[in-house]
């Protein structure tokens, strides 16, 4: 079993995350103590890196295909986690959701058309609509003494918008952490299938979800919702495997995926399949643990703030590992906050803004790391703003 508390040295395996130059480049420190980007800094799940020490003992990593084992291990999760029984034909690989999304995208809209978000949100979002020619049509959350909630009657409005031809959905939602209920998915779809407006979910996040919510997968509320819809799913999140480039696009409707057979031709590493399938059969000990270990960083970090820096407000999120930090009252600009963050505390966050409207004043902080590195950027935090 994984320790989570032990720290693994990363910057000298290419790591993104923790890379100088990178921390350079976007925040000015190549020293700044990284908790931006949405990767783990636990190894994975023992099953996992024994199949791919397995893997590549063969010695040989020429070009690969999928394996029916890979597809049922993507059925067979689907259902112990969800209730969601899907079949093996309607699922089609990627080399990850986010590029996933700008096929599905260019597929199913045409230039000019009108792309449905719910910002603040995943930012590569918003890439994927304006790559494919496409605008961007609000739909912002609102803010509420109970946390976010969606705007049923602004969505509406933009669902009668006749240009408006699709909606992507994140659930659990990144940034702000909510596990969409039952009654508001079921609101959304409806809205959407009664006007002719396609939903595709991405939902990375999907086993992160922290008692007593459950995730409930749209696809599974039903045919006329799963007919509407593609769902975007992968390990990557769930097993710290993102690296691996793998992930399974859902699509219910033979009509939509015969649309998206035509742009899905990508094929598998040759370590993806084998990691899916291990993570799949094999890591729900591990995964059950980690996501104890991180929900304890989750209310270290409300615990501190309340104790000792209120004026950063933060809700324990119902679903992700991702910090969403509320330092509007201090009434510092966005440039101001980051550069505080940055250069004076050194830490490495990702900025609100770059998540749309509503993200102003906020920061997002990855927790899912050893404690004494959230217990580490906490005190630094301590130090510059109280």
């Amino acid at each position: 079993m994984c320790d989570f508390d032990k720290i693994v040295e990363r910057a000298s395996t290419g790591a993104l995350k923790w890379s100088g130059n990178i921390l350079e480049k976007k925040f000015g420190n190549r020293d700044a103590l990284p908790m931006w980007i949405a990767d783990m800094d636990f190894k994975t799940a023992e099953p996992v890196i024994r199949a791919l020490k397995e893997r590549a003992e063969h010695g040989i990593f020429g070009y690969s295909e999928n394996s029916d084992e890979f597809f049922q291990s993507c059925v067979d999760w689907q259902r112990k986690r969800n209730g969601w029984e899907i079949s093996k034909e309607w699922i089609l690989f990627s080399q990850g959701v986010v590029p996933a999304l700008n096929k599905i995208v260019g597929a199913l809209c045409k230039k000019g058309d009108g792309v449905i978000v719910q910002s603040p949100v995943y930012y590569p979002f918003y890439s994927a609509i304006k790559s494919n020619g496409c605008m961007v049509a609000d739909n912002p959350l609102r803010e509420t003494e109970q946390g976010y909630e969606m705007d049923f009657e602004g969505l509406e409005k933009l669902a009668k918008a006749t240009e408006n031809k699709l909606l992507i959905l994140c659930n659990p939602h990144n940034p702000v952490g909510r596990a969409w209920k039952e009654d508001e998915l079921r609101r959304l779809g409806k809205i959407c299938f009664e006007n002719g407006v396609k939903v595709v979910v991405d939902e990375i996040h999907a086993d992160l979800v922290y008692k007593p919510r459950k995730h409930l997968s749209f696809g599974s509320l039903g045919d006329e919702f799963a007919q509407n819809s593609v769902i975007c799913t992968a390990p990557s999140k769930t097993f710290n495997i993102a690296g691996l480039q793998v992930s399974d696009i859902i699509a219910p409707n033979p009509e939509i995926r015969d649309v998206l057979v035509k742009v899905f031709t990508d094929h598998p590493n040759s370590f993806a399949s084998v990691a899916q399938v291990a993570a799949y059969t094999e890591g729900e000990e591990w995964l059950a643990k980690m996501l104890e270990y991180v929900e304890g960083n989750l209310r270290y970090i409300e615990g501190f703030l309340k104790e000792r820096l209120p004026k950063v407000k933060f809700r324990v999120p119902e679903a992700t590992y991702l910090a969403w930090l509320d330092f509007r009252a201090y009434g510092l600009s966005q440039e101001e906050l980051k550069k505080k963050m940055a250069l004076d505390t050194g830490v490495a966050l990702d900025d609100g803004e770059i998540f749309g409207a509503g993200g102003i004043g906020f920061l997002r902080l990855n927790g899912a790391c050893p404690r004494s590195v959230i217990q580490d950027a906490m005190l630094r935090m301590e130090k510059i703003f109280k």
